[in-house]
């Protein structure tokens, strides 16, 4: 999809990533959101009363408040503004941004907030099927006795709390695994894995001493006494080195696997936002643009195939959108869900074979030099909170394009269910 320039992004932030069980750990995707979105709103010099429809993302969907974005809303925008939640694995964010965009486009909104959300300190438990079912059998029975007595087939087991489980639906499979897979089929070794993650932290540990990486952050005020502020990302390790690395385990083929905790991004809760407006309308009120949306595409593979590959096929027809190749990007995102995901795109990219088995094209698409992408690290080191990530990745890329004063920047996404996206963003 071409944007045709109709869209201008004129303000972004996001929360501190902080690893879940942490800082957040009392506060809810709907809190962190708040935070984004409020902070997101003021960077603009916007009213509240000019937002037209507020758009966020979310993964893990609190059961008691399944529309997320109308609860952000309610707390920090008038109440009359619409609020829809949207999902999409990883890219939630993303798909929050692209359906602002659309919205724009066809002329149904003027200004949007998009963004999402994630609290995986606050995962929802379940029960068992056979518990769930009886219990719904006891509401209804109107004697103490009609409602005891449904819980006679009720065995010990059938108590034991469902857990959460991080693995595609269709083949049973891991995301850590599939990424293990990825990496002995593309022929991944453990050492550039580590170097990958050694190289993260060492690059968001620079951008958040001299300031880059914090100049996105919206602090969050702790409650109760508010007097607590969190003012950072708390996953980058400044300690780690690629010694310590090398003597992780790896997680999910403990014998043969180069998987391991030290290069996988970590279970995180935070929050991100970006205001879109119409490129017409912030030009003539003389508002500040970070950038607009160029093109973007979405794509989708076999999740029994290379899982976490879709940044490789999506790619190319986001550049064929704007018009433009590998050749002309200055700045690349990339999420990092794995560092192995992160190098076989990469060498999807730089593989003319690949290119002609699976793209129907004669040349390699190509990827800028590693001196351009994540240069401020990513997913591995900063975290990766599923529904906002998406959010931070355009902010990062922003931020970063005007202080280098690139016209092109290129974002991409690996997502659960095979599904990848890529964005085109230009600054002019």
């Amino acid at each position: 999809m071409a944007n045709d320039f109709k869209t201008a992004i004129v303000a972004g932030c996001r929360t501190p990533f902080a690893r879940s069980g942490s800082v957040f750990a009392d506060l809810t995707a709907i809190d962190l959101g708040k935070v984004a979105v409020r902070d997101a709103l003021a960077r603009s010099g916007l009213q509240g009363e000019e937002v037209d429809h507020l758009v966020y993302g979310t993964v893990v969907h609190d059961t008691q408040a399944p529309n997320i974005a109308r609860e952000v809303g309610l707390g920090v925008l008038p109440k009359s503004v619409p609020a829809v939640a949207v999902s999409r694995a990883c890219t939630s964010a993303n798909q929050a941004i692209t359906d602002a965009v659309q919205m724009i486009a066809v002329g149904q909104a003027d200004v949007v907030i998009a963004g999402g959300s994630e609290s995986l300190s606050r995962i929802p438990i379940t029960v068992s099927d056979k518990l769930s079912k009886t219990l719904v059998q006891a509401s209804k029975g109107k004697t103490l006795g009609q409602k005891a007595s449904p819980f006679s087939a009720i065995r010990p087991r059938d108590l034991i709390p469902v857990q959460p489980a991080i693995a595609e639906p269709t083949t049973g499979e891991t995301m850590g695994a599939s990424a293990e897979r990825m990496a002995k089929e593309n022929g991944i070794s453990r050492e550039d894995q580590d170097a990958w993650a050694l190289r993260s932290h060492e690059l968001a540990a620079a951008g958040t001493a001299d300031g880059r990486l914090t100049a996105e952050l919206a602090p969050v005020y702790m409650p109760p006494s508010y007097e607590t502020v969190v003012t950072e990302d708390n996953g980058i390790r400044t300690d780690t080195s690629i010694e310590k690395l090398a003597k992780l385990r790896p997680v999910f083929d403990r014998k043969h696997g180069s998987v391991t905790a030290g290069n996988a991004s970590p279970l995180t809760d935070g929050a991100s936002a970006v205001v879109l407006m119409n490129a017409e309308k912030a030009r003539s009120e003389g508002r500040a643009v970070m950038g607009y949306v160029r093109s973007w595409a979405w794509t989708a593979l076999d999740p029994a195939g290379q899982l976490l590959q879709g940044p490789a096929y999506a790619a190319p027809i986001a550049l064929d959108r704007a018009g433009l190749s590998m050749k002309d990007i200055g700045l690349m995102e990339m999420h990092e869900a794995f560092a192995a995901q992160v190098l076989s795109n990469l060498q999807a990219f730089s593989s003319r074979e690949f290119a002609r088995r699976e793209l129907g094209r004669s040349e390699a698409v190509g990827h800028p030099d590693l001196d351009v992408i994540n240069v401020m690290g990513g997913s591995l080191s900063i975290g990766h909170p599923f529904g906002a990530t998406g959010g931070r990745l355009t902010v990062t890329i922003l931020n970063e394009m005007a202080r280098r004063d690139v016209q092109f920047g290129l974002i991409t996404v690996c997502a659960a269910g095979g599904m990848g996206f890529a964005m085109v963003i230009e600054r002019r």
